[in-house]
């Protein structure tokens, strides 16, 4: 079986809204991811409370926390904190940010070494990130690189690394800015031309516990946006996913409950950009445009209204916590299915360049996001 196929497409559903890059990138602009809820990041901290115990030592045996993803939470709550990957408590962005995207996508073309708009030019997706991020994204690019509807403009460039965690990232200082410019180069690509990101994040030995660490992942993300839009000033878009199930950890690296509770600190760094402490445009631009990425956790063997599920197998032995290959694949392939499932596209080919243009089409009325787009069609140009 097709790795990654072996649940229902789970972003081939989820129906992303885009116009980027007049081809393969076009299709990460926009998202409508899944379900219901948000409440803000608590304005205060609470007595922090602890991971479950025992939870680092369970291995294989531990196919379920028992938490629900945020995209089937709904009207319930974790924490105080209602479910859905945006403040509005649904899965899609609001329509206002939504159409902004759309624009910020429009003005995205390919560029040259300096960052001008050229015709011969580049437009570079990278990954920002840890360990797993580099290890998942390593499996995307091939399949990326490979794609019939990948723009020859289009360079994709791993720029997470080993080790490299949250923390690192957010210090101006970190030798992983360095070598994110060495691969750039590497792929004879600049900084100037670097377009859209993939982020995810995590840090080793997290210990707070709620709401402490998943504010603090929140503060080092926007930090590590607002360097991003410094160092790429042509970065318009970036996508942020959180971490994949890590109930089969046998460890303290980023056990249960953090790895779920990543997606709070995710939608958190989205809120204070719907709410301007984050700005995409204008003179006070400190960030690009956010939005969720493939939304990556669901609860072990315990299928998503999707069907995701992650196995034991799909990690490696040595920790529990790193994806084995099967569980790189399935990351690579959910991040190739946002990538590919517009709402609505056309395809044409023009110059024997292909070229993808994506049209809003609005979900039904009560449907589920992660199934709006079923029987959207791309049409082939002549």
């Amino acid at each position: 079986m097709r790795a990654g196929r072996d649940f229902k497409r789970s972003l081939g559903d989820a129906g992303p809204i885009s116009s980027l890059m007049r081809a393969f990138v076009a299709a990460l602009v926009l998202l409508g991811l899944l379900a219901c809820g948000s409440g803000g990041a608590p304005s205060t901290s609470p007595a922090p409370t602890s991971p479950t115990p025992g939870a680092p030592q369970q291995g294989c045996a531990r196919t379920s926390v028992g938490f629900t993803p945020l995209t089937d939470l709904g009207s319930g709550s974790y924490q105080g904190q209602r479910g859905g990957l945006y403040p509005t408590g649904g899965n899609v962005p609001p329509p206002a940010h939504l159409d902004a995207g759309l624009k910020v996508a429009r003005t995205i073309q390919p560029l040259d070494a300096a960052g001008q708009p050229s015709v011969s030019g580049r437009y570079v997706f990278v990954s920002i990130g840890m360990s797993n991020t580099t290890q998942e994204f390593s499996a995307f690019k091939p399949m990326a690189d490979a794609d019939p509807l990948k723009s020859s403009r289009l360079v994709v460039v791993d720029g997470a690394q080993g080790g490299m965690t949250a923390t690192d990232w957010s210090n101006s200082g970190c030798a992983c800015w360095g070598e994110l410019d060495n691969r750039l180069r590497a792929a004879g690509v600049t900084r100037a031309q670097v377009v859209t990101a993939w982020i995810k994040l995590a840090d080793a030995q997290p210990s707070e516990g709620w709401p402490a660490y998943a504010q603090r992942l929140q503060r080092e993300t926007e930090s590590i946006l607002q360097q991003l839009a410094v160092n790429f000033p042509n970065l318009r878009l970036a996508y942020l996913s959180s971490r994949i199930y890590a109930g089969y950890a046998t460890s303290t690296l980023n056990p249960e409950p953090y790895a779920y509770e990543s997606g709070f600190a995710m939608r958190w760094v989205i809120e204070d950009e719907l709410n301007g402490a984050l700005r995409y445009e204008g003179a006070g631009r400190n960030a690009p445009w956010l939005a969720w990425g493939p939304y990556l956790w669901a609860d072990g063997t315990r299928p998503r209204s999707d069907g995701l599920t992650w196995v034991c197998a799909d990690f490696s032995t040595a920790d529990g916590t790193h994806p084995a290959t099967s569980g790189r694949q399935k990351v690579a392939q959910m991040l190739l299915d946002f990538v590919h499932n517009d709402q609505r596209a056309t395809v044409a080919s023009p110059n024997r360049e292909r070229r993808t243009e994506v049209a809003r089409m609005p979900a039904r009325s009560g449907s589920h996001p992660h199934h709006a787009n079923r029987g959207c069609r791309r049409r082939q140009g002549r």
